[in-house]
């Protein structure tokens, strides 16, 4: 980490206590703010106080793109949610950018849930029949997400509604070629198939996640029970396959140290790893859906997606402004992973 980004990265305890005791009802006495290891996103702290336990999400350090760590977005879509079928956890205050912050950057306090995070999608640990029930409980929370009717919880705003797929591509386009630092011949074909296959607009518009996966969620300590979805960073008004897509995408990447996938491995219900066809057929039950057309656009797009992201912690890593520099720098040698798994999955439903 630069030097720079490593004092902005030290946080002035006694100044954030006295913050949030004004600005937090019921807080009182912060004694240690204790930054949680994983994640490459926002530096997320867990606050102990006289008060109890909080958590705390605050933008990284060091020069940011301009569309990257929007955590007011994350605070206000959780807020918006805490009423609805959605789990989320309670939203306590967003601080502002800058000089009024106590740590010189926009952060938000939540509340603490104990639970666990399960990092790793093969769930060693857990039984067939828990892993089965623990990923239809991502299925049963997304298409509840997808069912929240924007208008009655204020996020009709919360995004451009329409042609979607169009404006992310063209998002995600430019954040790539911004933190682009080698030719990868996988992304340059995928990013031209994607272009000429974009599907036109259909009209439908809901609240998406943007990064939904196992572990962006929170679960009950013991049980298969989703306690909340976290990390919504990238959450707007889109289109509900987008969640859907990035989840099954996920899926067909490999197992293995670098990549956190489990396309490699046994999924049925004996091993209770999710089979796509049967994740999907789930999801369309819950919506009332009859199927979903252009499947194979949803995935590619969403490994596109993917792929963009993490060459964008990769150059954090370079630059020395990511949250931890060391994985960051790890993870661009998973683009070109991402990107043939891709062209695969397009060369064998027979698109490409």
């Amino acid at each position: 980490m630069s030097r720079e980004a490593n004092a902005a990265a030290q946080l002035d305890e006694a100044a954030l206590g006295a913050y949030l005791e004004k600005h937090v009802e019921g807080f009182k006495g912060l004694q240690e703010a204790k930054k949680f290891s994983g994640g490459q996103s926002n530096p997320t702290y867990l606050l102990t106080a006289n008060s109890g336990r909080y958590v705390m999400r605050a933008k990284p350090p060091g020069e940011l793109l301009k569309s990257a760590h929007q955590v007011d977005r994350e605070y206000k879509v959780m807020k918006a949610l805490g009423p609805t079928a959605v789990p989320v956890p309670k939203m306590y205050h967003l601080a502002p950018d800058g000089d009024e912050s106590p740590i010189g950057r926009m952060f938000y306090v939540m509340e603490y849930l104990e639970g666990r995070v399960l990092w790793d999608p093969r769930l060693p640990d857990l039984s067939p029949e828990q892993r089965f029930l623990t990923y239809d409980a991502l299925n049963e929370a997304m298409a509840a997400l997808h069912d929240v009717d924007v208008k009655a919880v204020g996020l009709e705003d919360f995004g451009r509604p329409g042609s979607y797929y169009e404006r992310q591509f063209g998002r995600w386009s430019k954040n790539y070629r911004a933190s682009e630092t080698e030719h990868h011949p996988d992304m340059e074909a995928l990013i031209k198939w994607l272009e000429e296959n974009m599907p036109a607009d259909d009209g439908t518009v809901c609240l998406v996640h943007g990064d939904y996966r196992l572990d962006n969620a929170m679960f009950h300590p013991t049980e298969p029970k989703l306690l909340a979805v976290l990390d919504w960073e990238l959450s707007t008004l889109g289109h509900p396959y987008a969640d859907l897509g990035y989840q099954c995408a996920y899926w067909r990447l490999p197992y293995s140290e670098r990549v956190r996938g489990i396309g490699n491995l046994e999924r049925s219900r004996a091993t209770g790893l999710p089979v796509e066809e049967e994740y999907v057929e789930a999801y369309c039950r819950r919506r009332g859906l009859t199927g979903i057309p252009n499947w194979e656009f949803y995935v590619a797009f969403s490994l596109f997606r993917y792929a963009a992201i993490i060459q964008g912690v990769y150059k954090r890593g370079l630059d020395g402004n990511a949250s931890d520099p060391e994985t960051a720098k790890k993870s661009g040698k998973n683009v070109p992973i991402v990107a043939r798994v891709a062209i695969e999955g397009l060369e064998k439903a027979g698109s490409l």
